[in-house]
């Protein structure tokens, strides 16, 4: 069974090369396409301070995907743990989720920090960030994932 789903707009800005670190030195806008959606789309959205973006990793190539195990940015001192035990880009449907800074919104566009997308990124969805959907109770993660996103913002 197959899913469709069409991109609502397109990272403009920020970073036109995948790297791995630095990403909240990075401001970009989204623009929305005209075809999705309408220019009140984002009305409300500037009383949150955060927004979480669905993006599609577009620039993987589709045969490099990964859909059993490796070991996280290939690095040997890591584990190998399975695709669904990291975050990586090279995944199974290449799709993308970060919670980022808005800066700004308007009628067809946001702006917003720390997204790690690339300039001309599709953008499937955006929704608000809500501390009722933040993770409830205790959060533990492995000291490989910790130690890989200690450059990973900053």
């Amino acid at each position: 069974m197959g899913i469709e789903v069409a991109p609502i707009g397109h990272v403009r800005g920020g970073r036109a090369a995948v790297e791995d670190d630095g990403w909240d030195a990075e401001t970009c806008r989204i623009e929305f396409d005209g075809g999705l959606l309408e220019p009140e789309a984002t009305l409300g959205l500037d009383g949150f301070s955060h927004v979480e973006v669905v993006f599609v990793f577009d620039r993987v190539d589709p045969t490099s995907v990964c859909t059993g195990a490796r070991h996280p940015r290939g690095r040997r001192d890591w584990p190998r743990v399975g695709i669904l035990a990291q975050r990586a880009k090279d995944r199974p449907n290449r799709i993308g989720v970060t919670i980022c800074r808005l800066v700004g919104a308007g009628p067809g566009w946001i702006d917003v920090r720390g997204l790690d997308a690339v300039d001309g990124t599709p953008v499937l969805d955006v929704k608000p960030h809500l501390t009722g959907f933040a993770p409830r109770g205790e959060v533990r993660e492995p000291g490989w994932a910790v130690e890989l996103m200690a450059g990973y913002w900053d």
